[in-house]
């Protein structure tokens, strides 16, 4: 079995003898640099040089022409040099280089990365002693250590293992105290709500608006008419709300003076995702100032419930709704994805994060 090695990206190249490479006409570096071109893809294949370096071989057919400033050195003939392992590299300007994405091996150092194939092209210092460059493509990538120990590899948030451990155990301690604190809140004036819309978009139309209080009672819930909208398959498939369900239902500016009512006498307005429903919800306020107002008794519980995954259920890595009742094994009431099943769903996942929250 031929000798393989390991790219990078994962793939698996094998080592061929020179004349092997020739017979399928790949190429090296030094070949596609004759030729002003530059390789597109990763290695095919590869060989040992004399001196240990890794010489790697290309396929023709994917390439491209490398910049026209690349491919002579400024104010001078193009020059070579001959390394010991008989391939032969130009000399280049460093910002020539860097067009390549050929670096010194300090710089790769710098940037986390390790030589490991021979030098590609080279210049010469103020000193007139030799600078080599190498490919970053072909560089080894090196592991990143902990930002704050600076000792072991890094695991999550820059950090390594032991050290996120330390800095989680402190977010979850703080976070737990956040989310056990007694908030007194009046259930009568904390609503939950949630809209259902015509699309994804700030210029789609509320179809439905389902808004409840902490006891649970429904405050409002009811189908509404978009005015410019006509169809909306998408987003149909999801809440199954039909043009024809919403044929006969008041528009939104009947809805206004109501709307406006229970939100007044609101002090925590909750809903999943809050950045969607607000921008929509808004729109029954035409004063920038009632706006902001409005908007300083939001609450997103699903902001809330990221917190509580990133400090106590970091194997969770989604934060729908879904699953957010199913971290805490809440049941669906109603039709799922449609207002009032979600706003249901939403005021349990709240309750489950702040279990203290009320007025006893």
């Amino acid at each position: 079995m031929k000798n393989q090695i390991k790219l990078r990206s994962g793939a698996t190249i094998c080592q061929l003898r020179p004349e092997e490479a020739d017979k399928k006409k790949y190429l090296t570096r030094h070949s596609l640099s004759k030729m002003h071109l530059m390789p597109t893809g990763e290695p095919v294949a590869y060989d040992i040089a004399p001196d240990g370096n890794i010489i790697y071989y290309f396929d023709p057919s994917r390439v491209t022409e490398a910049p026209p400033e690349t491919w002579y050195f400024p104010r001078s003939k193009q020059e070579t040099m001959t390394l010991p392992g008989g391939s032969i590299i130009e000399r280049m300007s460093v910002k020539n280089a860097a067009t390549r994405g050929y670096y010194t091996a300090e710089r790769l150092e710098k940037m986390h990365y390790e030589t490991v194939e021979e030098p590609v092209a080279y210049t010469y210092k103020a000193d007139k002693s030799v600078l080599y460059f190498y490919d970053k493509k072909t560089a080894k990538r090196l592991p990143l250590m902990c930002v704050q120990c600076g000792k072991d590899i890094r695991y999550r948030k820059k950090l390594c293992v032991s050290c996120y451990e330390k800095d989680l155990a402190v977010r979850r301690e703080e976070g737990n105290a956040y989310r056990s604190a007694a908030y007194n809140m009046d259930r009568a004036k904390v609503l939950f709500f949630d809209l259902e819309l015509t699309g994804f978009y700030d210029h789609d139309e509320i179809l439905s608006i389902t808004i409840i209080d902490g006891f649970g009672n429904s405050i409002m819930d009811t189908l509404v008419k978009p005015v410019s909208t006509k169809s909306w398959k998408r987003t149909e498939e999801i809440h199954k709300i039909t043009p024809a369900m919403v044929k006969d239902a008041p528009v939104l500016e009947e809805l206004k003076p109501r709307l406006k009512e229970i939100f007044a006498d609101a002090e925590n307005i909750i809903a999943y995702g809050v950045s969607t429903d607000y921008s929509h919800i808004k729109h029954i306020y035409e004063d920038e100032a009632e706006r902001e107002e409005f908007h300083k008794k939001i609450r997103c519980c699903a902001n809330e419930f990221v917190r509580y995954t990133h400090e106590n259920r970091p194997d969770i890595v989604h934060a729908s709704l879904t699953d957010a009742m199913s971290c805490f094994e809440i049941e669906w009431e109603g039709v799922a994805h449609s207002s009032v099943a979600d706003t249901l769903g939403c005021r349990k996942v709240w309750e489950a994060l702040f279990p203290n929250y009320y007025c006893n």
